[in-house]
């Protein structure tokens, strides 16, 4: 028995992308005047919709939030993207769940686009069936949502053998939106505490730990 279709995040979870988002983030705080906390304090950026966090944070109005954006984006599709290095064990991972004859996917708040380009510079994009994310436009921004844009364009209608894969909290809550199965991963950007508050399945400290509860639960 196992989990047939596999949903990954991707920040956090398949790649260590801390440092370009970091990056990205204090390049668009620096253009609008606002406060640069030391980058300890950033790592609430990585995971969520980025328009959330910025208005969160920040206190942006709606068009002070999309300035925010688009100087993040300046920098991040120019050098942020490429500062990001994969995860030891994922590869073997995802080359273990193909071989198993699990159908992979992307689900995560990063634009489509990005994660197309990302998944493709680290010629990862083999392995995932469909890649899917947020819109530009930030009308499909929140994980619940993109996760149920992959299941309907994916056609993916067995929720009981698919499981959500993520490090964050909105990960595991996302997917009990949609009614799916969630791990939650120690070596992202979450913790233990926050993953098992939202509600997760299973805890996973290393790639291989996902391996042996999709493969052999």
């Amino acid at each position: 028995m196992q989990y047939n279709m596999v949903l990954f995040d991707l920040d956090g979870t398949i790649t260590d992308s801390g440092e370009g988002i970091i990056h990205s983030v204090i390049y668009a705080l620096e253009k609008m005047n606002l406060n640069v906390p030391a980058q300890s304090e950033l790592y609430s950026f990585i995971g969520p919709p980025l328009n959330d966090t910025f208005k969160q944070l920040y206190q942006l109005g709606e068009t002070e939030t999309e300035q925010a954006v688009s100087y993040y984006r300046e920098y991040y599709q120019a050098k942020g993207m490429y500062e990001n290095h994969i995860y030891e064990g994922i590869p073997a991972l995802l080359t273990s769940l193909k071989q198993a004859e699990c159908a992979l996917y992307i689900a995560t708040s990063k634009p489509e686009i990005y994660a197309k380009q990302i998944l493709t510079h680290f010629k990862l994009d083999h392995y995932f069936t469909g890649i899917y994310g947020a819109s530009l436009d930030g009308v499909r921004s929140k994980k619940g949502d993109v996760i149920h844009y992959a299941l309907k364009s994916a056609n993916i209608t067995d929720l009981h053998e698919t499981v959500m894969i993520g490090d964050r909290s909105h990960d595991i809550i996302g997917a009990k939106e949609n009614k799916l199965a969630s791990i939650g991963v120690l070596y992202g950007f979450g913790d233990q505490t926050e993953l098992e508050q939202a509600g997760a399945d299973f805890i996973a400290r290393t790639p291989k730990n996902i391996e042996d509860i999709i493969v052999k639960r």
